[in-house]
């Protein structure tokens, strides 16, 4: 898919869910990796253009403001929109705000949280403030159960918006949720982890939710291969082993 085809199919996506009340004039974000990149830079990587030092992020926040425009505003504390290096080689991305995100702001802050920053530092190496993450809905659904559609599809748009400013190299989709979001299909995670599928071109890899990991932890396991597999993706050597 060329560039004009890209921004052309994302604009009519954004048209139909204006039509829907779903849609609210977001300009097409930046494209993503596998349309425009500069020449490689330091270490090899190619880098995505950005006419912003954040790659648009703080213009994607901007359009969402105070949103009210599903039910979940009307039970939240505050928006939890996403954190982390605006031009990350790995994003993640989450189902949406728990109590503890709701209260502090910031997505995967509770104990789901304290693991995934456990897998991003003991498993891949890196630091939480090197990758970034959000969540399908910006809002803590009542009970944190799962989003309903016409939530996701409320926020979807800003999810993909964020996806296509940060301009990854690689997607985690952490549970089912998030990969029906991303993908506009349902799929068993226990069933699809593992596999590597795309995302407008770039891979993304699915994975079980932390959540998940705190219910069975023997499922850290399957996490611990799919993580490896999305450093070998990177081109990043394992971590030492920890003690």
């Amino acid at each position: 898919m060329d560039a004009e085809t890209y921004r052309r199919q994302l604009a009519l996506r954004l048209a139909y869910l204006k039509e829907q009340g779903l849609g609210w004039g977001l300009a097409p974000p930046a494209l993503p990796p596998s349309l425009h990149r500069l020449p490689a830079g330091e270490g090899g990587r190619d880098r995505p253009e950005a006419s912003e030092e954040d790659g648009g992020l703080s213009r994607i926040r901007a359009e969402l403001g105070e949103c009210r425009r599903c039910r979940l505003a009307e039970g939240r504390s505050q928006i939890v929109f996403g954190t982390g290096d605006p031009r990350a080689r790995v994003l993640f991305v989450g189902e949406g705000p728990g109590a503890d995100e709701d209260r502090v702001g910031e997505p995967f802050v509770g104990r789901a949280g304290q693991l995934l920053t456990d897998i991003i530092q003991k498993g891949m190496g890196l630091k939480r403030s090197e990758v970034y993450i959000a969540n399908v809905v910006k809002c803590r659904p009542p009970e944190n159960r799962k989003p309903l559609p016409d939530e996701m599809a409320a926020c979807l748009p800003f999810l993909e918006a964020q996806i296509a400013a940060v301009s990854p190299e690689v997607i985690v989709a952490l549970g089912a949720t998030a990969l029906e979001a991303l993908l506009g299909r349902q799929a068993p995670i226990t069933r699809v982890r593992g596999q590597w599928m795309e995302w407008r071109g770039v891979p993304l890899m699915p994975t079980f939710h932390p959540s998940y990991l705190l219910r069975n932890p023997a499922a850290k396991r399957e996490v611990w291969l799919d993580i490896q597999a999305v450093m070998a993706r990177l081109g990043l050597p394992p971590p030492g082993r920890k003690n």
